[in-house]
């Protein structure tokens, strides 16, 4: 039986406000398993999320990137109308905007699998798949999480998707974040993923084209459901 998944997209949000909303779920999915590990005579249901969104500029760190990856002072975030935060997150520094999809899901990974880079990989997997719709062949890069364009060339291999995850007591949060139409401009301002040898791209860049926004998210959404093996079920920004 496919594992239920409520789904939601968000839109633009600012990224406080979808962090503050991840971490709700996240919390509430946390404490209905510490209370169903004491209660095994009066077991609640653990919901899982899948949430759809995009963010105005904005630069997050992970707990063990480097600050010093942020290459602009706070003046020149604001000169470039963005803002930066340290997050909890793994990973370093990444870049967040519009015309780029950001996928968050809060799952309990003892519904589907306990095994985080198991995990990782079906992240990767189903962007892989989505692009390859397009005929954007895309990869994995050795000891490198995330998506690749020419993966298997280190000299030219670019990153059209970066990911980041916090898993605790097997329950996820924060995700993946593919660049559709992406201002690639933005990735200047860092050191993308705390690496300085290799270059960022877009499907837009790609193809040479604007690609439909929509259309990227239902075929992610597709490949999403088919690994995970999940039935999705849409919910507004009110419900939880």
């Amino acid at each position: 039986m496919p594992v239920k998944v409520n789904f939601q997209n968000l839109g633009l949000i600012d990224y406080k406000a979808a962090w503050d909303f991840q971490e709700k779920l996240f919390n509430e999915a946390t404490a209905l398993k510490l209370y169903n590990r004491t209660h095994p005579e009066n077991q609640k249901e653990i919901k899982n999320h899948l949430l759809f969104c995009e963010h105005p500029h904005v630069y997050t760190l992970g707990k063990s990137g480097d600050s010093a990856h942020l290459l602009v002072n706070e003046t020149e975030l604001k000169d470039n109308q963005a803002t930066f935060y340290k997050i909890n997150r793994g990973g370093d520094i990444t870049y967040h905007g519009p015309g780029q999809i950001v996928a968050y899901p809060i799952l309990d990974l003892d519904q589907f699998f306990t095994d985080i880079h198991k995990y990782l990989r079906y992240l990767e997997e189903a962007v892989i798949l989505t692009l390859s719709e397009y005929g954007i062949e895309a990869g994995r890069v050795e000891g490198l999480t995330g998506v690749w364009i020419d993966f298997a060339n280190p000299l030219k291999a670019r990153k059209i998707c970066a990911m980041g995850v916090r898993c605790s007591r097997w329950i996820t949060m924060h995700g993946l974040a593919l660049n559709v139409n992406t201002n690639l401009d933005y990735f200047n301002n860092i050191v993308p993923c705390g690496i300085s040898d290799k270059k960022v791209s877009s499907m837009a860049l790609e193809l040479g084209e604007n690609i439909d926004m929509e259309q990227v998210q239902e075929k992610l959404k597709k490949h999403l459901c088919t690994l995970f093996h999940i039935e999705l079920s849409n919910l507004s920004l009110t419900s939880s």
